[in-house]
């Protein structure tokens, strides 16, 4: 067994401009209960209150990453063994499969989809987004490259006038 093989494998948890995104401590915690390293990479959007930072680095022991860096600078996170992206929204979700790498959050996985590294996707996409054949197709490209998606995470209540939990834990079981 070499040095890399002992060392805990390592999650990157994209998170993107939705209102649960601030639950995104959730799904740290319980990758860390079993067993993962985590680093989040944000969305620049997602980066302005949807979720708390400070609360997340503290978690991580980890910069949150949302820039691309120097290439001077030393790589902040190790490479992935599994990439989460959750909430998945809309807009990332249709520049993911058109390879349109325009934030580091979408280049990353662009990226770890060319490199066969096990991706879930936890959808929040409002209903009449879903709808829309872009996203439909869309869903089709990133399923067939490997991705691994939850249940989508729409618009819809719980009955009682509240919303459903969104599945942090879900997206764990998908790259497991």
């Amino acid at each position: 067994m070499t040095e890399q093989d002992e060392l805990p494998p390592f999650l990157y948890v994209v998170v993107c401009a939705a209102g649960v995104a601030s639950g995104v401590g959730s799904l740290i915690t319980a990758a860390q209960e079993r067993g993962w390293h985590v680093g989040v990479i944000a969305t620049p959007l997602a980066m302005n209150g949807f979720f708390d930072a400070d609360s997340v680095e503290a978690q991580t022991g980890r910069p949150i990453r949302s820039a691309w860096r120097s290439p001077a600078d030393p790589r902040p996170f190790p490479e992935p063994d599994a990439v989460v992206v959750a909430p998945a929204t809309f807009n990332t979700i249709n520049k993911w499969a058109a390879g349109i790498a325009d934030t580091l959050a979408v280049g990353t996985l662009c990226e770890a989809a060319g490199l066969g590294v096990p991706i879930a996707a936890l959808p929040c996409v409002a209903d009449a987004l879903a709808a829309h054949p872009a996203y439909q197709d869309s869903l089709i490209r990133l399923r067939g490259m490997g991705v691994r998606f939850g249940d989508p995470y729409g618009d819809a209540d719980t009955g009682d006038g509240g919303r459903p939990e969104f599945a942090w834990e879900r997206a764990l079981d998908l790259v497991e």
